[in-house]
């Protein structure tokens, strides 16, 4: 991929950072709810009311006396992931696949002890993964076992699907899989794939990888071209109930095929990165002006995911 002007990046509707900070951030999104995304566990709570399911919560951890409940609560799993409640990026979650002996197994396939768990606990409650830094809280989940039809695209990882929510309309979204590179992590900066999806079906248009195309997986060497995603058209309803849940105008939605439970919410961001538009090869903002020049919005989550369904189709 060569060196494209500003002119033509343009031309293309590619929404750029500044504007997503000024005409839609901070235009569409009210700063006394960013509370609320930025705390997974707040997340969980405020969505459970809007009939937006989401891995089940064992166990929460807010003091250091409790770390020894956590010892004695985890006994009896087989899998199960750590997540500080404020954190970001992935940074300091620890999903545990399986145990040996004494040992936990790491999604990763490292074996640690249960010493070196609650060292990790410590470090979440002392805020050392924190946006701020701030004393934070750990979250114990159930372990999300993948949809065997998209676990075999993804190295290691769980895959999981980011969905740009604007105004209660899902206006566009990616497959995100993890690579050896990304350390099994669905990251797209540390060199994870991200897969654009049609919105209109839930099939793959095309993908890239460190922002250059790809057409097969570098470490499962499957072809990326005919995923389609399961339950679609439930998971563009789960996104757009977000916007109830929370008041946010413009979000991402991130969600996970459950093998067993289907599609689960991960967390909310207010703040959604613009790779999206390299892995679907087209701009934001025709689709986000579509939005605003509705004359009659659509009241429920269903309609507004139908809509979206109709008018963003690629294929």
């Amino acid at each position: 991929m060569g060196w494209i002007s500003p002119g033509r990046l343009n031309r293309l509707g590619m929404l750029n950072m500044n504007r997503r900070n000024v005409d839609y951030i901070a235009r569409y999104n009210e700063r006394s709810a960013y509370p609320l995304v930025d705390n997974k566990l707040k997340t969980k709570l405020a969505v459970a009311e809007y009939g937006v399911k989401t891995p089940k919560l064992l166990q929460v951890v807010q003091q250091q006396h409790e770390i020894s409940h956590f010892r004695e609560m985890a006994e009896d799993l087989g899998g199960f992931a750590i997540k500080p409640a404020k954190g970001s990026g992935g940074k300091g979650i620890t999903v545990i696949t399986g145990r040996d002996q004494d040992n936990y197994v790491k999604a990763s396939g490292a074996r640690i002890g249960s010493t070196e768990l609650q060292r990790h606990l410590t470090n979440i409650l002392a805020g050392l993964y924190s946006l701020a830094g701030t004393p934070d809280v750990a979250i114990v989940e159930s372990l999300v076992e993948s949809s065997p039809a998209l676990a075999k695209y993804s190295y290691q990882g769980v895959p999981d699907i980011r969905i740009v929510v604007f105004r209660g309309y899902p206006v566009m979204a990616m497959l995100r899989l993890a690579t050896k590179a990304s350390d099994g992590k669905a990251n797209l900066h540390q060199g994870a794939i991200g897969v654009g999806l049609d919105i209109g079906t839930g099939r793959s248009l095309n993908a890239v990888q460190f922002n250059r195309p790809v057409t097969l997986h570098p470490d499962t060497g499957l072809a990326i071209e005919n995923i389609r995603i399961e339950a679609w058209d439930q998971m563009l309803e789960m996104a757009s109930r977000c916007y109830e849940a929370t008041g946010l105008g413009y979000m991402g939605v991130d969600l996970v095929v459950d093998a067993n439970e289907g599609p689960l919410l991960l967390e909310l961001n207010a703040r959604p990165g613009l790779a999206i538009q390299m892995a679907n090869g087209r701009g934001l903002l025709p689709r986000l002006r579509t939005i605003e020049d509705l004359k009659r919005p659509h009241f429920t989550p269903q309609d507004r995911a139908e809509y979206a369904m109709e008018s963003f189709a690629t294929s």
